[in-house]
């Protein structure tokens, strides 16, 4: 039976992101036919053409048991334990948010309904790939597809498994609500990715520099921040100097330029973004449960 069971912490990001992404679907997807792709976007193309009869959550539920077979069948039941939680429970809060009244059923603007609803959506399935689960669907049958066919790679199956699911639905809402539900895909990717990510911004910043040492300290003093030191050779030059590498939050990168000024003038600096940090004093910074 422990099989079964998933640690305590993944459970609750599973819950919370199949919640979510109901939201999302029932509340602003489903009410004006916006088949984002997806398993869920032809569940609200079959809930549209049997006028209500087969509901999202049944569609989501039945198309995903043959997807979960198979892929146990080619990787086991590990592979998909969790994934099969975040189906269970996506089926379920469908089920559930459908029996309550949409408040946002008089919103007319179907840009802003493309916007909520993809955020939701991407939020949401942001929070179960943290878990480490998929919810299915046409990612769970790309895989499929791949384990079959090695050289077909998952993203380009993926897109293609969502376009043909999107032109389904312009062809059963028009072709207003595909357009805005392209724009609700975008931005649902660029949510999952702020998830994933830990939707923190920072820099990371190389100091070359003659005066490593003082520059050094200084930004452990004045910025309690960290850095690595680590000599250099100009290609041209030949002359050896120090060069700092440290990162820190973009609203601290006015103070440290005026610090590094202070000390030496003519640093010469670069300052990157950094998608994502992962170690000692950004941990807690990051940490989004």
């Amino acid at each position: 039976m422990k099989k079964l069971f998933i640690h305590k912490h993944d459970f609750l990001l599973i819950l919370l992101g199949t919640t979510l992404i109901s939201l999302g679907i029932q509340w602003f997807m489903a009410p004006i036919g916006l088949v984002a792709g997806g398993i869920s976007g032809l569940g609200i193309v079959i809930q549209k053409v049997t006028n209500g009869l087969i509901p999202i959550a049944v569609t989501n539920l039945v198309c995903n048991i043959p997807l979960f077979i198979i892929s146990i069948k080619q990787r086991g039941f590990e592979f998909v334990k969790k994934s099969l939680y975040a189906v269970l429970l996506t089926s379920i809060m469908l089920a559930i948010i459908a029996c309550f009244n949409n408040p946002f059923l008089e919103l007319h603007d179907i840009l802003i309904t493309a916007l909520f609803g993809g955020s939701l959506i991407g939020i949401g399935i942001g929070f179960v790939l943290r878990s480490g689960a998929t919810t299915g669907g046409t990612d769970m049958l790309a895989a499929i597809i791949k384990f079959r066919r090695a050289k077909f790679p998952i993203p380009k199956l993926m897109l293609s498994i969502d376009a043909i699911i999107i032109i389904i639905g312009m062809f059963t809402f028009g072709q207003r609500p595909a357009m805005y539900a392209i724009i609700s895909v975008l931005i649902s990717t660029k949510s999952i990715s702020m998830i994933l990510e830990g939707g923190y911004r920072a820099k990371a910043v190389f100091i070359i520099t003659t005066k490593g040492e003082e520059i050094a300290n200084a930004i452990g003093k004045n910025i309690h921040r960290g850095s690595t030191q680590f000599k250099g050779r100009g290609t041209f030059s030949k002359d050896i100097k120090e060069v700092i590498f440290t990162v820190i939050s973009e609203k601290q990168v006015p103070q440290l330029k005026q610090l590094i000024k202070t000390v030496d003038a003519k640093a010469f600096v670069t300052i990157a973004d950094v998608r994502e940090v992962v170690g000692e004093g950004f941990v807690k910074e990051n940490a989004l449960l």
